[in-house]
């Protein structure tokens, strides 16, 4: 549940919106979250592959659930995972510049600390392009906005939203993190019953993935089944607020009961 909800050993999703802004000034931070505890391992991995092929701190969400839970893992082996890429500098004996950002993606090099030849300042006081720090209005506003694209440009190598069910229709279940079973289980007991329904749960909040927007245009509906009062909903709506969206809310230090899930999917349908 988190320090400060009182049930700090239950699971909760509460902590969002401390994730997506819970920090000084104009921060924007890469945000994940795992939705099973096997996925955690995947989770981890793509987080840490982003962060330094990006040069952006990202931020990985579980849940009380996920650590206590558990499900069958096969140990993988390092093969199977794509090679994580880093931009390193190289001294080539002109000014290093540290703050150099790559054109497409606006990641700067990687300088190992103790580089002969690139040595510069680090820290939390706002520099120039040079490493120099800089108390210059127009510059911080310039550093701050390309932080902040360097965060959306993310999304270009983040996975697609894929829907399960049709890819437009009355209702989509949405999720983000540990509800993923609850809300497969809940779709699957709704299409038993011969409801139409379709699913989708993300595990890259921000930046969203890039089809996002075009996903949920698709539905009259859609229901986003969180553990909280609406944080990943408030999110969306500021983003995308021409679509419906319906709260399936619950913040009682315990996971969705499938049949919640349900009944809300069936007051819509």
């Amino acid at each position: 549940g988190g320090p400060c909800t009182g049930l700090p050993t239950k699971t909760e999703q509460a902590d969002l919106n401390e994730a997506l802004y819970g920090r000084n000034g104009e921060s924007p931070m890469v945000v994940m979250a795992a939705h099973s505890p096997a996925h955690c391992f995947d989770a981890a991995f793509t987080a840490a592959k982003i962060a330094m092929e990006h040069m952006t701190p990202v931020l990985l969400l579980s849940e009380g659930f996920l650590g206590n839970g558990s499900e069958p893992w096969k140990i993988p082996s390092m093969s199977e995972y794509p090679v994580i890429k880093p931009r390193l500098a190289e001294a080539d004996g002109k000014k290093f510049r540290p703050f150099e950002r790559d054109a497409e993606t606006l990641a700067r090099k990687w300088a190992p600390a103790g580089s002969p030849g690139l040595g510069h300042r680090v820290g939390g006081l706002e520099k120039t392009h040079e490493g120099v720090l800089s108390t210059d209005a127009a510059n911080h506003e310039t550093m701050v906005r390309e932080r902040a694209e360097k965060v959306a440009r993310v999304a270009a190598d983040i996975p697609d939203l894929v829907v399960d069910g049709p890819e437009s229709g009355e209702v989509l279940l949405v999720g983000w993190g540990g509800t993923y079973g609850h809300i497969l289980s809940a779709t699957e007991e709704l299409r038993a019953a011969g409801k139409t329904v379709s699913r989708v749960h993300f595990d890259f909040i921000d930046p969203l993935p890039k089809n996002t927007e075009k996903v949920l245009s698709g539905f009259k509906k859609i229901i986003v089944c969180e553990l909280n009062l609406g944080q990943f909903s408030g999110y969306l709506k500021t983003i995308f607020p021409q679509f419906n969206y319906i709260g399936c809310n619950k913040v009682q230090g315990q996971t969705f009961l499938v049949k919640e899930i349900v009944d809300a999917a069936s007051a819509q349908i």
